[in-house]
């Protein structure tokens, strides 16, 4: 193995990022410096933009935007008052009520707003202050947010499960979206779990039990906004409409949704789809620039490589998957999830299905594991949307936020090890 491209790969990486280059850049950069050393001409320039170019080259990736649009809308469009309202009927009158609620009204906004930044920024305007005035402790609250905000890219419909089928080369779409559903709502138990013993030792206030009829008439107000995921996933599920058709009818349901509810008019929309837009723009320029570092890792040979390194460590398939974990715990303190899925797939897929693992399951490991990175510094964009929303400091969250992250590694270490946890719902429709 040529040592040179992957160090130069490596130093360039880390030190534009380290001086403050946007992620996007610094992935462009280093690739096109790394194919410099083998390509030492202009044709390494051509490369590296042709494949940013080519890489946005899918149909698949159609469904991003959409998705992107029709979370701006559902943001926009009043539902996560009414998911919150149904969840405080439900676990209310649990020790850390409030805190309980974030949990499961980010579960529900994460899964149908598809981000987990519009949900840290949703629940924590709407809950915090609600939260703090009933004695919550403000970095509890923020901790909580931020933590549970990430469980909306496990369960679906979720952009990120769209990035791994591209770049695992062809996993079924429907089948990541229906392997995300335990995993996802295993994590935000043992999320509730912590932050119920956490709000019992603190003695935080518990709220009143709610009626039946509170329960009914709040679940009535949520349904419309909940029929969405029935409505995407049932329908990729039952082979009427691809992804990419389902996240166009996201957008008009979406749409007629917040008109519906008066939250959303037409002097409305034009701001909504500008916002839309610039994340839009975002997302893609980070998967052209990671799709250009991943060919150049394929040029260099650098996945062959690696995947012959870890089994000739050992065959042990608890030990590679173990390693796999702890390599992609560290990948996600320093990168943003999409290009750490973009790059990071082509390189442990090959060792784990030479190991028999289904990639299916490998996806939902991977992003499991890659969205407590979105919780962690110096580039965890949810920790400093929810540390923002909350109007506190990264210092002062890490103490709640450290058995929250517990809990999530936990909810990864059984996933990772009990493959059924994620493959039994995909079964069940032979996907």
């Amino acid at each position: 193995m040529e040592y040179l491209p992957i160090l130069v790969l490596i130093l360039s990486f880390v030190s534009l990022l380290a001086i403050g280059t946007p992620v996007a850049w610094s992935i462009a950069i280093s690739s096109l410096l790394t194919m410099l050393i083998s390509i030492p001409s202009v044709a390494a320039f051509t490369t590296v933009s042709q494949r940013m170019a080519t890489g946005l080259d899918s149909f698949a990736l159609l469904a991003i935007p959409f998705f992107i649009l029709s979370g701006e809308l559902m943001n926009k469009g009043g539902i996560a008052h009414r998911l919150i309202a149904f969840a405080k009927t439900l676990v209310g009158a649990l020790p850390g009520g409030l805190a309980l609620i974030n949990v499961i009204s980010a579960m529900l906004m994460g899964a149908i707003a598809g981000s987990a930044m519009a949900s840290a920024s949703a629940m924590g305007s709407i809950l915090g202050p609600e939260m703090e005035k009933d004695g919550y402790d403000k970095e509890f609250g923020a901790a909580v947010n931020i933590t549970s905000a990430t469980t909306g890219l496990i369960i679906p419909p979720s952009n990120v499960l769209i990035v791994f089928s591209l770049a695992s080369g062809g996993a079924s779409i429907a089948a990541l979206f229906l392997a995300g559903y335990i995993p996802g709502i295993l994590t935000g138990l043992f999320l509730m779990i912590v932050a119920s013993i956490w709000a019992k030792k603190k003695k935080y206030p518990v709220g009143k039990r709610s009626s039946l009829k509170s329960v009914f008439r709040t679940f009535v107000d949520a349904v419309p906004s909940l029929f969405l995921l029935v409505l995407v996933i049932g329908g990729i599920v039952a082979g009427i409409f691809t992804a990419t058709e389902a996240s166009a009818i996201a957008v008009l349901y979406s749409m007629l949704l917040g008109f519906f509810y008066r939250e959303i008019s037409l002097e409305k929309l034009p701001q909504i789809l500008l916002d839309a837009s610039a994340t839009t723009a975002i997302v893609m320029l980070l998967i052209g620039a990671s799709m250009s570092m991943s060919w150049v890792l394929s040029f260099e040979h650098i996945p062959q490589e690696i995947s012959s390194g870890l089994l000739g460590l050992t065959d042990n398939k608890i030990m590679i998957l173990l390693l796999i974990n702890i390599i992609l715990l560290v990948v996600g303190i320093f990168m943003d999830i999409t290009p750490a899925v973009l790059i990071f797939t082509p390189i442990f897929l090959p060792v784990v299905t030479k190991l028999g693992l289904d990639p299916v399951h490998f996806g939902i490991v991977m992003i499991l594991n890659l969205c407590i990175g979105l919780c962690t510094p110096p580039v965890g964009s949810v920790l400093f949307v929810g540390v923002g929303v909350a109007k506190t400091t990264i210092e002062k969250v890490v103490r709640p936020l450290l058995p929250l992250f517990l809990a999530m590694i936990v909810a990864l270490f059984l996933v990772t090890y009990f493959p059924q946890l994620s493959l039994w719902l995909p079964s069940l429709f032979n996907l």
